[in-house]
């Protein structure tokens, strides 16, 4: 077992990834500051020496600064933060309730963004670090009745490309983490539906609905091995960009970006037309 005092601090530690991720680490020797909106579901962490558990929302900037402090005060730095706090909506763009979708995006993007700014200049002064953002191969393909939920990841994803370009020449690591359907509690009791349904939409994003909340608990994809993945990824000499994870999420993937290339290719004379014609 390796014995490794990288301090990582993870948000959303209460169900799923977050919580086997951190059980992971703590038996690796790592130092973990391990969070949640109620500290009350991390009980099994509390007598760990190389554990701190604290009490965080991520969308209050004032705990989100309490956090920083306190994991400082114990543990000198922090050395990767892993953005897992989120959650999922599932509704037709025409089911939308706007104060739903308002909050999950405070949740799922601004707070990641916050909780990022917090850390960068701590590993600024240091030259090193990693940000680990989750977000979901729901980033990257775009399915009915989940547009509202893809719009947060693909928010991640387009953030996270760009910090990676600004913090490359720092020496701090950005990592994004894709999964598909896994065994969390995203699809049970985290998730939120509308409360008005569109008889309309049925058969699209009604139907992707009663698909994802019918398979909870069934879902392919195990949290443990998940967070053994996210591990060995942060600690790769030469860790991604973007790390898929499950079946489901690579073939899903896969699939897109092989439509996406046939389609530019078709359609690629009237691209380049778009252009002002060059002159000789």
């Amino acid at each position: 077992m390796a014995i490794n005092k990288t301090v990582w601090l993870i948000t959303g530690c209460s169900t799923g990834f977050g919580r086997e991720l951190a059980r992971a680490l703590l038996r690796r020797g790592n130092n973990v500051v391990v969070t949640a909106r109620n500290p009350a579901t991390l009980d099994e962490f509390a007598a760990s020496e190389n554990a701190l558990v604290a009490t965080l929302d991520v969308t209050q900037r004032s705990q989100i600064a309490a956090v920083i402090e306190k994991a400082e005060r114990r543990f000198g730095q922090i050395d990767v933060l892993v953005n897992n706090a989120g959650y999922g909506y599932l509704a037709a763009i025409e089911e939308g309730e706007d104060d739903e979708v308002r909050a999950m995006f405070e949740t799922n993007v601004f707070a990641l963004a916050d909780m990022t700014k917090a850390v960068l200049p701590g590993m600024r002064k240091r030259g090193r670090g990693h940000i680990v953002n989750i977000s979901s191969m729901g980033g990257l393909v775009g399915f009915p009745g989940v547009g509202y939920y893809n719009a947060t990841k693909f928010a991640v994803e387009g953030l996270s490309e760009a910090l990676a370009k600004e913090t490359a020449p720092l020496g701090i690591k950005v990592t994004i983490v894709e999964p598909g359907p896994f065994r969390t509690d995203w699809a049970g009791r985290s998730l939120k539906t509308p409360t008005r349904a569109i008889a309309e939409y049925a058969q699209s994003a009604g139907a992707r609905r009663a698909n994802v909340q019918g398979n909870s608990g069934k879902q392919p994809g195990d949290p443990v091995r998940a967070a053994q993945a996210i591990i060995e990824a942060v600690e790769s000499p030469e860790p991604p960009l973007h790390l898929l994870l499950g079946r489901p999420a690579y073939d899903t993937t896969a699939a897109k970006f092989k439509e996406f290339g046939a389609e530019m290719e078709k359609w690629r004379q009237v691209s380049l037309g778009a252009d002002f014609p060059e002159t000789k």
